[in-house]
């Protein structure tokens, strides 16, 4: 943490800025948001390596750039090897004392695009491997830069480019792939989603896992208000809701042991959370109470885990 900080309530933030202004993302961005919440809780000893996307798009157009920290572009298919190559890379440097012993915050980002399809691999092999680094995800729930496209992370019954709802479609008809579970299975030390509507729940669990020795995945949804055709000034408000419906739940794995580390005091009926989303306006009541049993049961499931391996 730098040594210039302020302090919310009970939480030290860094004061300074690592991504900086005159970026273009859109208006209402909780990704923007979310990067920012990153870069406070790490400092400016990180590295970073992006894929293509979003992230990379509106924070370097050339010639200038967005970054206070070291960055890196690669392609969509391999931040995770890269970064890999990267964090070996400084270790045998630090070992051949030809760069001096620092404790540097390896971080590899990506959209839901670039991890949950087109790197799926790479990021596979780069936990399984044990790599001491962070693995971000920036979670749209589309391949927003190009167009709108469907991903492996779009929520069933949503309405994309490639999966328009219409008369004999709903949209979307696979569920979201649960990239932390999957993540988790590799056994690495530290898995957990984060959402930017909880700053300090996420700038926690960042700090969590950059300290910690060995690969750890975060996966942050990001509410799009292009994509998902929201208002610009209801990103917070939707991601709460995504929280609070039990849609997107806030939790932890470390080393196994789960945890839930925002618990809604009641939760609220799904249709609140898809209401104010365009992408879902085509659903019936109908529809709409078949993703509400659908959310249940995941909600149910995630509790169990957290009952039969609860942290200590």
């Amino acid at each position: 943490m730098a040594e210039n900080t302020v302090k919310i309530g009970k939480n030290l933030v860094d004061a300074e800025e690592y991504l900086a202004e005159g970026h273009n993302f859109c208006t209402g961005c909780a990704e923007a948001l979310a990067i920012r919440l990153v870069c406070k809780a790490v400092g400016k000893n990180m590295i970073i390596n992006m894929a293509t996307g979003c992230d990379e798009v509106c924070t370097t157009p050339l010639p200038v750039t967005s970054w206070r920290v070291p960055w890196m572009h690669t392609l969509f298919e391999n931040a995770a090897a890269t970064m890999s190559g990267g964090e070996a890379g400084l270790k045998i440097l630090m070992e051949k004392g030809k760069i001096p012993q620092r404790d540097i915050k390896c971080f590899a980002m990506g959209g839901d695009g670039a991890t949950t399809d087109i790197g799926f691999q790479a990021l596979s092999g780069a936990l399984e491997r044990g790599h001491d680094f962070v693995y971000v995800c920036w979670d749209n729930e589309a391949y927003m830069n190009t167009g709108i496209q469907r991903s492996s992370s779009t929520p069933y019954g949503s309405s994309t480019t490639t999966a328009p709802a219409g008369k004999v479609s709903i949209g979307q008809k696979t569920q979201k792939k649960n990239m932390v579970e999957i993540a988790a299975a590799h056994g690495i030390p530290y898995t957990a989603t984060a959402c930017p509507s909880y700053p300090f729940d996420l700038m926690n669990k960042v700090k969590k896992a950059a300290d910690m020795k060995g690969p750890a995945y975060i996966h942050i949804l990001a509410v799009c208000p292009t994509g998902w055709r929201t208002a610009s000034n209801k990103s917070i408000e939707i991601g709460r809701l995504a929280v609070e419906t039990g849609f997107f739940p806030l939790y932890e794995v470390e080393y196994g042991k789960y945890k839930m580390t925002v618990t809604p005091k009641k939760m609220k009926p799904v249709s609140e959370y898809l209401k104010p989303q365009g992408r879902f306006r085509h659903l019936t009541e109908e529809e709409t109470e078949q993703i509400q049993m659908k959310v249940n049961a995941n909600y149910a499931r995630l509790q169990k885990m957290i009952e039969c391996f609860p942290a200590a």
